[in-house]
């Protein structure tokens, strides 16, 4: 289980490397473009329910620390439909990831069969 450790009040968000590798991903993309956006997730029934919302800025710390030294491998169709949620609404949300979508392969051209002249 890794963490999300957000500025100086040491706010942690802790989540399990493969997730948090992706939310990684995704804040990277944004903060490099310096645009501003908001990560929220479900708290759990222990703690009330409910969900937390925090203010993603460049100038503020961001730290993400992982339990395994391996990355683990993106799924570029949960990337993409979370960096397009977090584009549309401004919010990266935190939540279950989408199957990825394998590239289908274009099917072989045939090659055009010589037309019979009518002679």
């Amino acid at each position: 289980m890794g963490k999300l450790i957000y500025g100086s009040s040491s706010r942690e968000l802790e989540l399990d490397d493969r997730m948090l590798a992706h939310v990684k991903s995704i804040a990277v993309m944004k903060l490099r473009r310096n645009e501003s956006f908001t990560i929220s997730w479900p708290r759990s029934l222990e703690t009330g329910g409910g969900r937390v919302t925090i203010w993603v800025h460049p100038s503020i710390s961001l730290q993400f620390e992982f339990d395994q030294e391996q990355r683990p491998e993106l799924n570029r169709s949960w990337l993409e439909s979370m960096m397009q949620e977090a584009n549309k609404t401004g919010d990266l949300a935190i939540g279950r990831e989408v199957p990825e979508v394998m590239p289908t392969r274009p099917a072989p051209a045939s090659e055009p069969r010589p037309r019979k002249s009518s002679a």
